[in-house]
């Protein structure tokens, strides 16, 4: 099958555009290189430019009448920042976002998988979170995403559009053959924040909440290797038309994550295992936006997807690791 895959040079859509192919698929990047780096793209069929540009759709659809999906990742994501600019987080993964949909719509390409984020959840005191547990983002990130299942659901409903809507948990790693991963050259999130310190690219690593009702007082997060993650796409693609059949459904939300909850300082532990060293730490209080944390409880996925993980949290400490120490080969910085 082809597959449009917005924001394919960033570090998911990357290293899912690696596993359509490992599946046979034919990955069609559109990005606009604002974030992802190019490097990423590789060899792969490229449009650079916007997903809300309505005539730079059609060219894609008319160049390739076959494409069978899309898989919406293009998105701003810094849950931080999101605080300090929510206009240019509404406008760009809100606003943007409808114009692609519709004009898929238009176009005759209403399939969409659509790239949204556990951070929707609400708090939980067991910290397991199922499809049907109760919502509350905590940030203009996290309603970014809440809005755009609502416009997806209620787009399905009314028109031939059709979504199975992906909430991500956390995830870590790269790219297993190393080819693409974590690009910004200072990452906000936890592993990328561990890497550098354990590179010495900073002076600690810091957690960010030490006093939180978890076990150990961090947040605690579901970690799956963005490999898994990424062949959790491709089968979503292959199931796409059988996945909504099963649920009797024009759109559908599935939990992609481990089942599995982690806090920041087990991280940390599994992190100085597999390193072989202490890393420096120091403690702060959480991030504006930051939510407690959960794990995904992920029947559905084995239920209407047949997927579940299959790789370690030590897994993608070990492929962080790898790729932090290739990555100024393939970007030019480390």
């Amino acid at each position: 099958m082809k597959v449009l895959v917005t924001g394919g040079a960033g570090y998911i859509g990357s290293v899912t555009a690696k596993a359509l192919e490992k599946a046979g698929h034919t990955p069609i990047i559109l990005d606009s290189l604002i974030s992802g780096p190019r490097a990423f793209v590789r060899d792969r069929i490229f449009y650079e430019g916007d997903i809300a540009d309505r005539a730079l759709l059609a060219r894609i659809v008319d160049d390739h009448p076959d494409i069978d999906c899309t898989i919406h990742m293009a998105a701003l994501i810094v849950v931080p920042e999101s605080v300090e600019r929510p206009y240019d987080y509404y406008q760009n993964n809100v606003a943007k976002s409808l114009e692609l949909f519709d004009q898929l719509v238009e176009l005759g390409k209403p399939r969409v998988l659509f790239s949204s984020s556990a951070s929707v959840y609400a708090f939980a005191p067991d910290f397991e979170v199922r499809e049907s547990s109760t919502l509350d983002p905590p940030s203009p990130y996290a309603r970014t995403k809440h809005m755009m299942e609502q416009v997806l659901t209620d787009m399905a409903a009314a028109t031939d559009l059709r979504a199975v809507i992906l909430r991500y948990f956390n995830p870590i790693g790269s790219d297993p053959e190393l080819d693409s991963g974590v690009y910004i050259p200072e990452p906000t999130h936890v592993l990328g924040q561990l890497v550098m310190a354990a590179l010495g690219q900073i002076d600690a690593f810091t957690i960010t909440g030490v006093d939180l009702p978890t076990r150990d007082g961090s947040g605690l997060r579901d970690y799956i290797h963005v490999w898994d993650l990424a062949e959790a796409h491709v089968t979503a693609v292959e199931q796409f038309d059988q996945a909504l059949a099963k649920v009797g459904s024009s759109s559908t939300v599935i939990n992609l994550g481990t089942g599995d909850g982690v806090t920041v300082r087990e991280l940390v532990l599994a992190f100085e295992k597999v390193f072989g060293q202490p890393v420096p730490v120091r403690e702060a209080g959480p991030r504006p936006g930051d939510a407690i944390g959960a794990f995904a409880n992920v029947d559905k996925a084995r239920e209407v997807l047949g997927w579940s993980s299959r790789l370690t949290v030590e897994d993608g400490i070990d492929s962080a690791l790898a790729w932090g120490r290739r990555r100024k080969e393939i970007l030019g910085y480390e």
